[in-house]
């Protein structure tokens, strides 16, 4: 049985969210319902605590238990937050981080997975800016259940009718459930580059952004794992929930990998590692000159391939990053590193390439299987990615 928080905002089809609360209490979950101040004009929330038999919210400072801060409370009791119907009003608040009510305090304290029903007039729903909040939050792993086309409230007819409960119901149980597929497993994931220093201020290094590796980090735990990300500098947030480990150079990630793979389940090699740093690097800053200066190369570690010999016992991802879409390369590497699969995926292209929001994998298993995942979100591509090595 799980918590499932539902979120009921200001749209005439709120009615039907007293059905669907009844439906997920059906299915065995419990159910506690937050409306908005203009959802509240629609339906009461005495209605939904004797449907419910759970305290109904809709006051920011509402405290059903004294002392108790409900939308920390309730942020972090929920298995899944629901939000049907969603206004356009508060989709496009949810995209932008406004915490302005009880229902958006609530999301933004919680690390839950979000599933949103979208509701409302057709031309309110083809705008641009809730298409474009509606793919932010998309991209964030929120799951969107569309809306059909239909006569809306208005006697208008369009896409904005909020879909019916069965399909509510059904996508609902089947994000929860995906939210458990890798419950109990610890997964290390390596991410962004590496940097070798030269001097005291010059290094090596490459263009990765590591938003793959941390797009790796935020799906792993959105299907329910615990991460361990071992990351080289980059500039992103970290995800909620991930434990972040630090490094700079190839060396570094190496011993932190190696320190922490032995209590994980998978390995995922993001990182883009370099493979050469500085033999003796200075330490102190070089001077400018007119003569031309050497520097000697060495070889760093192979950390996927050095991770895959010594934890035989581990399924073990590496990632190919090659400047085309050939595959023999890649496959190649899989059988030298010894791993269990391996990614390809394309930089040549800019549309995908380092610094892109989107990917477009191909994912090859030691049994010589091979899956595309399409264009897509570096996250849609990530939980596409492990759903995959969760049945292989």
């Amino acid at each position: 049985m799980s918590n499932i928080v539902l979120g009921v905002s200001g749209s005439v089809a709120a009615y039907r969210a007293c059905d669907l609360a009844r439906d997920f209490m059906r299915a065995g979950h419990t159910v506690r319902v937050c409306l908005t101040d203009a959802a509240s004009n629609f339906v009461q929330p005495a209605l939904f605590e004797a449907l419910t038999g759970q305290p109904c919210l809709t006051d920011t400072f509402e405290e059903p238990v004294a002392g108790r801060m409900a939308h920390i409370d309730w942020a972090r009791a929920a298995d899944l937050i629901v939000v049907a119907p969603a206004t356009a009003n508060t989709i496009n608040k949810i995209a932008n981080g406004v915490g302005d009510d009880m229902l958006t305090t609530i999301l933004l304290a919680s690390t839950a997975p979000i599933l949103i029903a979208p509701a409302m007039n057709p031309s309110m729903y083809n705008h641009p800016e809730t298409q474009a909040s509606l793919k932010k939050l998309s991209n964030r792993g929120v799951q969107i259940v569309e809306p059909t086309e239909g006569e809306v409230a208005c006697g208008e007819n369009g896409q904005g009718k909020l879909a019916n409960n069965a399909h509510i119901l059904r996508e609902s149980l089947e994000f929860l459930s995906q939210s458990k597929l890798l419950e109990g497993k610890t997964i290390l994931i390596t991410s962004g580059p590496t940097q070798e220093p030269i001097d005291t201020v010059r290094y090596i290094s490459n263009r990765s952004s590591g938003k793959m590796g941390f797009a790796m980090a935020r799906a792993a735990r959105l299907l329910g794992a615990q991460v361990i990300l071992v990351s080289g500098p980059t500039d992103l947030l970290t995800p909620p929930d991930i434990q972040l480990v630090p490094v700079v150079t190839a060396t570094q990630m190496l011993i932190e990998a190696q320190k922490h793979a032995v209590k994980a389940d998978w390995i995922i090699g993001l990182a883009a590692v370099a493979d050469y740093s500085v033999a003796q690097p200075s330490n102190t800053k070089l001077r400018r000159s007119s003569e031309d200066i050497q520097i000697t190369l060495t070889p760093n570690p192979d950390i996927i391939g050095t991770l895959a010999k010594e934890f035989p016992d581990k399924k073990v991802i590496a990632f190919a990053a090659e400047p085309s879409a050939d595959t023999e390369y890649a496959a190649e590497k899989m059988r030298r590193k010894s791993v269990s699969a391996i990614t390809l995926n394309d930089i040549s292209r800019s549309d995908i390439g380092f610094g892109s929001d989107e990917n477009e994998l191909t994912l090859i298993t030691a049994d010589g299987k091979t899956y595309e995942s399409g264009k897509q979100s570096k996250l849609a591509c990530s939980l596409w990615l492990l759903k995959i090595l969760a049945e292989t």
